[in-house]
Formats: C-alpha cells, structure tokens, sequence
C-alpha cells in the first residue's frame, strides 16, 4: 500500500482530489477522515497540512506527497521531486502599500516584513543584498501593514484580488509555484511499481490537457493542404467516405489554436466538423 499525503484543505486539495479521482482512485469514505483507503488500487491518502506534507514524506510517514512548490522550498526537506504537476499554480511575490512610490528593491531596506514563508525570503533578500526585518506570521499575512505589524509583505499570489482589497500593490516576483509529486528516497521496490503506475496514469491525463479531438469531412482534392494544418500526433487518420472525392479526418489539435486551425479548415472546404474533449491520452 502506497500512502499519500495530501493537503487537507483550499485549492491545491480541490484539484488534487479531481487529478486521483481522474486518475481511477476513489475513495473510501470512512470515520477516519484523516487517513481514507482506495477502491480498486493499493494507495491511501494521508490528509495533512500543507507545510507538514515535505517532512511527513522525507522521514517516511507517507511515502509520496502532492504539495506547492513553496512549502517544498520553505522547507527544505529532503524528499525526492518526481514529477511537476502543472496545475495551483501561483507566485511568491513582494507586496506594499499602494500609495507607497516604489523604484526598486532597496525600498525594503529598514522595512518591516511579513511572511509565512521566512526561509525563501531571507535567501531572496541576501541575494539582493538587502537588509529587513522578517516578521513570521501563519495565515492572513496580508492584513499586517494594514494593522501596523508590518511596512510590506511577502506571500502567495494568485489573482491578486486579495493584495487589492488590503490596499497593497505587487513590486517583486520572487519565485513562481506550482503542485509538485515528492517522494520518500527511500521505498520500496513494490511500492515504486505503484509509484510508477501512478505517474502514468497522472501523464495520460496531463498530456490530453488543452487537446482537443476532431473528425471532419473534406474534399479528396484538399487533403494535402488539410493536412498541412491538421499534423495530429504523428499524422491524421483518413478515411475514403463512400461520396467519391470525399475523406473523412480525424486528428488532435491544441485548443488555445483551436479557432484559428477551424477558420482554415472551412476556408478548405471542410464539413461536419465534429469537436470532442480528451480526457486522457497515452503516447
């Protein structure tokens, strides 16, 4: 049984939550909500807080973790990255008070800071050789210049909607995050075959992201340029239909080319294109 820590709430536990469920692990719902076994794959979850999941997977009390890049960083544990998952992306920025003028990081020198993220900030800040005054904070951070416990802050970004309502502004990125796969250095080889199984399935899933699967009617005579517009994984699948001089594609495209790549295909002559979503894809 291979057993995972997870956050045990927000975000990164929402989306955590769809990638297993996507991935065939369902959980089985019990009176212990801290540790919940799978159905139909040797895994159970371990629901923790976010900044305990690096050292509960580097000291062996969960074997694989699903944790932001920053408390991975923060802390400084040493367990294994296996694997970037691509999604609760977000940043570690440097925030003030938005009528303060700004024109670079020396402002912060002197200046008070708040942060749940100290170690991350103090390398950042030696780096640019400036000198501040770091006040740890767990949570709400961003209320602390509001307050008077702080000049500035440092914490996660997102849309920045947050920083807004507390009349701060974003001056400096320092780093960007995102979910990454850590691991125990130390499993066994049983439980790296479920490992394995596991990162699989979470590629099949990552790599049908933002492809979208499409089957259309064309003109025999336009197949070359079609084709041209439409290269697929390694090439389109045609298909005579029984109309003489016509040819049924199929074929993936990536979405964010999805409009421009139709526009041609009509233009082309292409008919009945029929759009459907990937959920997984395996290379």
């Amino acid at each position: 049984m291979l057993r995972i820590a997870v956050q045990s709430k927000g975000r990164l536990f929402e989306e955590t939550m769809m990638l297993l469920e996507e991935a065939g692990i369902k959980l089985n719902k019990g009176k212990r909500t801290l540790l919940l076994s799978a159905k139909g794959f040797p895994v159970e979850v371990l629901f923790l807080r976010d900044d305990d999941i690096p050292q509960s997977v580097a000291n062996g009390v969960a074997d694989i973790g699903i944790v932001g890049e920053n408390e991975y960083i923060e802390k400084g544990a040493e367990a294994l990255l296996i694997k970037r998952l691509g999604f609760s992306k977000c940043r570690l920025s440097l925030a003030i008070p938005k009528d303060e003028e700004y024109k670079g990081i020396e402002w912060f020198n002197g200046k008070t800071i708040a942060t749940s993220y100290p170690e991350i900030l103090k390398d950042y800040l030696k780096e640019k050789q400036v000198k501040a005054e770091l006040h740890v904070i767990s949570g709400s951070v961003e209320i602390a210049p509001g307050i008077g416990l702080a000049d500035a802050i440092f914490d996660i970004v997102s849309s920045g909607s947050t920083l807004v309502s507390n009349q701060l502004k974003e001056v400096d990125v320092v780093m960007q995050s995102e979910a990454l796969l850590i691991a125990n250095s130390e499993l066994t080889d049983s439980k790296k075959e479920i490992l394995d199984e596991l990162i699989f399935r979470f590629e099949a899933i990552q790599t049908a992201e933002g492809k979208k699967y499409v089957l259309l009617n064309a003109p025999q005579n336009k197949l070359k340029e079609i084709i041209e517009i439409l290269p697929g994984m390694k090439s389109p699948t045609v298909t005579p239909l029984a109309e003489e001089g016509w040819v049924s594609i199929q074929s993936v495209i990536a979405e964010k080319h999805f409009w421009e790549i139709i526009g041609k295909l009509k233009a082309l002559g292409a008919e009945g294109i029929l759009v459907i979503p990937i959920e997984k894809m395996i290379l």
